[in-house]
Formats: structure tokens, sequence, C-alpha cells
């Protein structure tokens, strides 16, 4: 699973790596985003242009009764949310996002039952954005009338190093998949979210474990060692 990012990056360096084209969104700094926090997201205009957007993490859908299920709802499972009923009309919709960050946590079990955890920073080696792929949606407040945009990043089976620390993973996006993944470019999904055995669709990505009692987390980045992550599998 993926609870927890970091985006500590400045916007100008943001938007000129994503290629925004749009006015910026009132974004802020963060080493530490839980879910229902603003997230910084892209998603294709009307008109096709790639827009940046602040959306809550913990994805809303149109017929929620209220905002608790945005806690279950911030991450959707690669090899199944297409048919889930909180996920599946942004998928039908083409309401696809990229998901910006710098890098994720992750808790490793230390102990058979789970009560002592290690938290791990994970980054890409080129200390560049870690983009994940993402759904998003609007949600209308039956009370106040107001509207809410949310968003889910989706997930897949770990492989290499990320497996010793959890059995899941964010889907993480090479930049060449960027605009198929919005949809600026024709793609189908594959079946096969979990077929990670080709080594062109590795990225390398950096891991650091983290003394939660010492090591404030904006310090915890420069030294992680590398790893191999899977970004999502896109066929044109």
């Amino acid at each position: 699973m993926c609870g927890r990012v970091r985006l500590s990056s400045d916007y100008s360096e943001i938007k000129i790596k994503l290629k925004f084209d749009g006015p910026p969104p009132n974004f802020e700094r963060d080493w530490n985003k839980p879910p229902t926090a603003p997230m910084l997201v892209a998603v294709r205009s009307v008109d096709g242009r790639r827009t940046p957007k602040m959306m809550r993490w913990g994805l809303l859908p149109h017929w929620a009764k209220d905002e608790k299920i945005a806690y279950s709802t911030f991450n959707a499972r690669a090899e199944e949310f297409t048919g889930k009923p909180a996920f599946r009309d942004a998928w039908k919709n083409g309401q696809r996002c990229l998901v910006v960050t710098d890098g994720f946590y992750e808790w490793k079990k230390l102990d058979p039952k789970g009560k002592e955890k290690q938290p791990y920073a994970i980054a890409m080696a080129d200390n560049g954005q870690m983009v994940m792929a993402g759904l998003w949606a609007t949600w209308k407040d039956p009370k106040s009338g107001s509207e809410i945009q949310s968003c889910t990043i989706l997930t897949t089976d770990s492989n290499g190093v990320m497996g010793e620390l959890h059995n899941r993973m964010p889907v993480i996006l090479a930049e060449k998949d960027w605009a198929r993944w919005l949809g600026e470019e024709h793609a189908t999904i594959r079946t096969a979210f979990k077929e990670k055995s080709r080594a062109d669709a590795l990225e390398e990505a950096r891991v650091k474990s983290i003394d939660s009692h010492k090591c404030p987390l904006r310090n915890v980045w420069s030294d992680a060692k590398p790893v191999q992550v899977a970004p999502i599998l896109l066929c044109s």
C-alpha cells in the first residue's frame, strides 16, 4: 500500500518537469502527507492541456453519502480497480491522473504480529519526481452542495527489495508513460499489471531506514541506497 508520501520540491521545478499548462494551484511543500491531505496531481483538461490540481487524497465516488469512505479509498488495487464500485466510474469516464510525489514511506514489520515496525523512506535514485498512476473524481456534498475533487493512488504487488518491506507498492509511471496514462496518447492497459520481469520496465529508487526519533524527515533522503521498483506496464 501507499499511505504516506513526500512532496518537498519547489513548484517551479515540478512545473517544468511535468510540463504543466495552467495556473498554479495552492501548493505547499510537505515532507509527510497522509490520506485526506491535498495532493498535487496532473489531469487532462477538456481542451487537452496537462493541468495541475490540488485534490484530496482518498477518492470520493459521486454516490458517497459522506466523506468517511475516503479513509478506505486512498489506494486502489491495480488488479481489480476497474470493477470496484468506488473506482469504476472514474475509470470508465477516463478520469486518470498523475499523482506527483518525491517519494513515499513504508513500514517493515519486525515481528510476526507486526507490533514492531521500522519506517523506510523510498525515493527515485536521480532525486526526481516519483509520479504515480491515479484516478480522480468530483463529489458533491449532499448537505452543503459544495464540491470536492479527490484522488486515489493505484498499487500493485511489490517486487525486488520493496518486497522485503511490504507486499504492496504504488504503481510508478516512467516518464514515457505519463502522456499515455493521462490519455494524451492512445494506450490500453495490459491485464498483466503484475508482470515485472522486463528489465526495461524497471526504475531505480532509493531506500533509507529512518530513525524516527533522531532523524527529521527532511534530512532522510540524502544517502539512501539504490533498489529496483516497477512501474505500470502500458502498451499502445
